[in-house]
């Protein structure tokens, strides 16, 4: 018989109101796709894996439309930017600040993200 240790799965946690809330596994995040996750308030945060195995959390409503899509748009760079595209309209939201690419006056919330 073989003993195997199994280590304990890395999670993804978002901070909120100066606490860390922890939202999933990181290996449930596939890179280069979205996935929206259900905050304690009622909102949700679209979280992002790129190919680097970086992780990004931003707001999941669209601005523009007010649905919570973003979590399914397509990711990018500008300029060494990552970005998620919204499926709907397509403006684009820098992942690390949230800004609106396409409309300076416009961005969502983004959060800071750790994987412990």
């Amino acid at each position: 018989m073989t003993l195997t240790t199994i280590a304990p799965a890395t999670t993804v946690q978002l901070a909120l109101d100066d606490e860390w809330l922890e939202v999933c596994d990181l290996d449930r995040l596939v890179p280069g796709r979205g996935v929206a996750a259900l905050l304690p308030d009622g909102r949700q945060a679209a979280l992002f894996r790129d190919r680097a195995g970086r992780v990004y959390a931003i707001d999941n409503t669209d601005p523009f439309t007010g649905a919570a899509v973003l979590s399914r748009g397509l990711l990018g760079t500008a300029e060494g930017r990552p970005f998620v595209a919204s499926p709907l309209l397509k403006q684009r939201f820098d992942l690390e600040t949230g800004r609106c690419l396409d409309d300076e006056g416009i961005a969502v919330e983004a959060y800071e993200v750790r994987a412990a």
